[in-house]
């Protein structure tokens, strides 16, 4: 029998991610070596890898499985973000060549890959660190890919990320965006309006439940048809799904016994703090990592109820339309991409990446968790002006002209009857203010003169001036 020709990649961490894209890559026709820490995984992957086992090689060992690798050596690393990837590659590196690549494809801090990347550069060693979205299902069959690192490095391996990636009208959803942590700050930014569009459709889908009286199967076909139309996303798709599921133990919709108790790994709590530091508000998303936050504390927040009272009340539905609902999600989910990219622009000038703003929406067109219809429309405005603002780009302005009153009619309703809306009129908030010429900071700047003689600027004249406060 042909013995197989040692495979070019390699992969360490074969956890449900590297497992799934380690089936990928070999499906795309890439034999692969395979190791993880456990080493009973391995042989275990190898025989659930079925058809696709004659292009896995199984590895017991750290230096077996570097010898099983053709040079110049293409290693994925899918091992939990942090202390764990700087110890994989402190025994790992000396095991290798100067021409080998080793790849992170975890969920890393981009200041992280910032870190690791100068020094392998330093070292004249090869390092990208790569943003890969998608979940379990998109590791498998075609993920959206963010590369970052060196470039030539990137190009040796490109063609093969493009090939296991997923694809929109056959075009592949795998770009590099820049040098050092490029790649994991687009994902990270990914993440963070993926926290505040899931918060938004679990504020309206609140509003179907406590303020219409509609249940778990009724709001499903709501979620179905907003799909068919500018919504349509796959979170809109697996919102339709999760409503309609139903619990085989108990026969209750699934949605009914989940403790309304939200987890987070840190990516969007991540991307609240750089935005600050970036001083590029992404309110829509803090307000999304805040309600996360808040719905932890559930002790504290039955305790509210019993000392308040219930806070939702019923609303007529003549009054919260689904059509206002639809729309007014529209609007904030507008608004939360707008803010996003606008952070995006800023980390590009900050740290001197030049990202590639259209192709990091067409990136996210297919593969990601955030894929939606939008975003097609997204990287042709930013096409033709990458730092625009989107709500001011002419489609999505027109869309917001069409739908911002029913975002703030929704809101006022929603607080009028005790819903809590966190991110939608966080949203509202947001596009008023950039869409105010003469705001409310002039009192800001008046107290911090007073107080502190920091001085402002005026309308009438220009440089630094301060007020006459002593004379009053």
């Amino acid at each position: 029998m042909k013995q197989m020709a040692k495979p070019s990649y390699g992969l360490i961490g074969l956890g449900t991610m590297g497992s799934n894209l380690a089936l990928n890559i070999a499906e795309k026709g890439h034999p692969i070596a395979v190791f993880n820490r456990t080493v009973d995984r391995v042989d275990a992957f190898h025989q659930e890898a079925g058809d696709l086992a004659p292009r896995v090689v199984p590895t017991n060992s750290l230096e077996a499985f570097v010898e099983a690798i053709a040079t110049p050596r293409n290693i994925i690393l899918m091992v939990p973000a942090g202390a764990v990837v700087d110890q994989q590659m402190a025994v790992l590196r000396p095991l290798l060549g100067p021409d080998d690549l080793i790849i992170d494809a975890g969920n890393a801090h981009f200041e992280d890959t910032n870190r690791r990347a100068a020094a392998a550069t330093a070292a004249k060693e090869l390092f990208l660190g790569i943003g890969v979205s998608g979940g379990e299902e998109g590791a498998r069959h075609g993920p959206s890919i963010m590369g970052g690192g060196d470039q030539s490095a990137w190009q040796r391996v490109e063609p093969v990320l493009q090939a296991i990636s997923a694809k929109y009208q056959d075009q592949p959803c795998a770009t590099w965006m820049g040098e050092g942590g490029a790649g994991h700050f687009v994902k990270m930014v990914h993440n963070g309006i993926e926290y505040a569009d899931m918060q938004m459709i679990a504020e309206v889908y609140g509003l179907m439940r406590d303020g219409l009286g509609l249940s778990a199967a009724d709001v499903a076909p709501v979620f179905q048809q907003w799909n068919q139309g500018p919504l349509k996303s796959y979170l809109i798709e697996i919102s339709a799904q999760v409503s309609k599921a139903v619990d085989g133990s108990t026969g209750k919709p699934v949605l009914d016994i989940i403790l309304d108790s939200a987890g987070q790994k840190g990516t969007g709590r991540w991307t609240a703090i750089e935005a600050l530091k970036l001083a590029s508000p992404v309110s829509v998303i803090d307000a999304a990592v805040a309600a996360r936050n808040l719905s932890s504390r559930l002790a504290e927040r039955q305790a509210g109820e019993g000392l308040f009272g219930a806070s939702p009340t019923a609303i007529a539905n003549d009054v919260l339309t689904l059509e206002l609902m639809e729309n007014a999600l529209l609007a904030g989910k507008i608004a939360c991409y707008a803010q996003g990219f606008v952070m995006l622009s800023a980390a590009s000038d900050e740290y001197g990446w030049s990202l590639p703003m259209p192709q990091i929406a067409e990136v996210w067109r297919e593969g990601c968790i955030i894929r939606s219809t939008m975003l097609n429309d997204m990287a042709e405005a930013l096409a033709n002006d990458s730092n625009l603002n989107l709500m001011f780009a002419p489609y999505f302005a027109d869309k917001m002209q069409q739908t911002h009153d029913s975002l703030r009619q929704l809101v006022a309703i929603a607080i009028s009857h005790g819903h809590s809306v966190p991110a939608l009129s966080t949203a509202i908030a947001y596009f008023d203010t950039m869409r105010t010429a003469r705001g409310t900071a002039n009192m800001i700047q008046g107290q911090r003169d007073f107080f502190g003689a920091h001085s402002f600027g005026r309308l009438d004249a220009p440089g630094a001036h301060h007020g006459p406060w002593g004379s009053n």
